[in-house]
């Protein structure tokens, strides 16, 4: 039986921030007292380092089985720990076989054996072919399922059609899962753009309206599902343009079950400042300009937007092309799973945010999206003792040095920012300390239907 207890005097509860105690005892939160409590059992005190609890990002790619060289369970549970993420969920692609069938699903749960450092679900696929595999898909265990409106990248995981959103909407509704969306519909009339090494030739290559289109899709297809009675909750993944906001606005405002995330990248990073020939900031859809940042901002202030998510999609540096500057051949993916919270803390307490705000931004939100708000997400009684334990002064310059996931490139590298991981918490085992992991993988897969 572990029996221990965290002490501080800032400890994020109820949407506050406030000293006290937490008892853990086998895995979970026991109870949380007042500061002064006196306990039997061995209590950390943290001082006025602040215990937050555990992110949980729910747009991971891990990549395994099948494209480990890019990465994979071991090395993105690592980098996600340090970061102060407690639970991820990892996506469907860019894995071989990418996870549309319960068949694939199995492969990639007898993966994962012995190499998780934190808890990890699993989002599966919607392709044209598997409509009629959802149920036993979904039955298996996977939290929910993603499509593309657009070519993936990804040959086995071909973009859907407004047919196939059709008839599977039903599915996912009986089941009450949400759909996941990467939205971008190829509108035409941008294949001549030549992209050059100059990232606002890949810019002018996919448009906002690329997104505002889909996701305008997208609000078509919820009404309908919504009309039929089944009002299936739609997901808008990684939110790039602020065309789009009002789209998301009047869809909640109708009643649909309509939600929308963004990413570090697009809320720290403005196109502006992004070099010639520096392929690490290639990601789809696209980083914009700083006005269409600020933008998105202010959609997460006023809840337009619902969370922020990594969406860690590495792959080998050869594929980043970064020696020849190939913007067009390069692979679209930005790697940075455990700087996040640092990252959004250094602009976001700029802008009036506190950590009480973070976290719900990065934890408690997001286990209630991905259907896991029972257990985690907060720190209460009975929930699972997850936490990290965050310095929110300390600032520090990024370097390939210090990143945890399995290639060192990031395109971060080079920033200052404000506030550090210096402990990580996953189910009362400490599992990272101010660089160093500790003992061994202890993570576990979250199926649906066996939380």
């Amino acid at each position: 039986m572990k029996h221990f207890a965290l002490k501080s005097k800032n400890v994020i509860i109820n949407d506050e921030m406030k000293p006290a105690i937490i008892e853990v005892k086998d895995e979970l939160i026991f109870a949380i007292h007042g500061y002064e409590h006196e306990l039997s059992c061995e209590i950390k005190d943290f001082g006025s380092l602040v215990i937050m609890p555990g992110l949980v990002d729910s747009h991971v790619h891990i990549n395994e089985p099948g494209r480990t060289e890019w990465e994979g369970f071991n090395t993105a549970t690592q980098a996600a720990a340090a970061g102060g993420i407690t639970t991820l969920v990892d996506m469907p692609l860019n894995c071989i076989p990418v996870t549309t069938t319960k068949a694939a699903f199995q492969e990639k749960l007898e993966a994962v054996h012995d190499k998780l450092w934190v808890d990890c679900g699993f989002w599966g696929g919607v392709i044209p072919q598997n409509i009629g595999d959802l149920d036993e898909l979904l039955n298996a265990g996977v939290l929910g399922v993603k499509s593309f409106l657009i070519d993936s990248g990804i040959t086995e995981f071909p973009n859907v059609e407004a047919k196939d959103i059709r008839a599977a909407m039903p599915i996912l509704a009986k089941h009450d899962v949400p759909y996941l969306i990467h939205a971008e519909l190829d509108c035409g009339g941008f294949n001549d753009v030549v992209i050059s090494d100059k990232y606002n030739s890949f810019l002018e290559s996919r448009p906002k309206k690329w997104e505002n289109d889909a996701i305008a899709l997208m609000v078509e297809m919820a009404r309908e599902s919504k009309a039929k009675g089944d009002n299936c909750k739609v997901h808008i993944v990684h939110l790039s343009s602020d065309e789009a906001l009002d789209t998301i606005e009047k869809a909640k405002k109708e009643g649909l079950r309509f939600t929308a995330e963004t990413c570090p990248h697009y809320l720290t990073i403005a196109s502006e400042n992004i070099p010639d020939g520096k392929t690490l900031f290639k990601c789809c859809p696209p980083i914009r300009d700083n006005k269409n940042r600020e933008h998105l901002w202010q959609a997460i202030t006023d809840g337009r937007l619902d969370f922020i998510v990594s969406d860690h999609s590495p792959c080998t540096p050869e594929l980043k092309h970064i020696d020849t500057g190939d913007i067009e051949k390069a692979w679209g993916g930005i790697s940075a799973l455990q700087f996040g919270l640092p990252l959004i803390w250094s602009e976001a307490k700029e802008r009036g945010f506190s950590l009480v705000d973070i976290t719900k931004l990065m934890s408690s939100k997001t286990a209630k999206f991905a259907g896991l708000d029972r257990i985690k997400g907060q720190i209460a009684t009975g929930f699972h003792a997850d936490f990290l334990i965050f310095n929110p002064d300390h600032r520090y310059e990024i370097t390939n040095e210090m990143i945890k996931h399995r290639h060192n490139i990031t395109p971060y590298a080079g920033r200052w920012v404000t506030g550090q991981v210096e402990h990580t918490f996953v189910r009362g085992h400490h599992v990272y300390q101010q660089d160093q992991f500790i003992n061994e993988p202890i993570g576990k897969p979250l199926l649906k239907g066996k939380l």
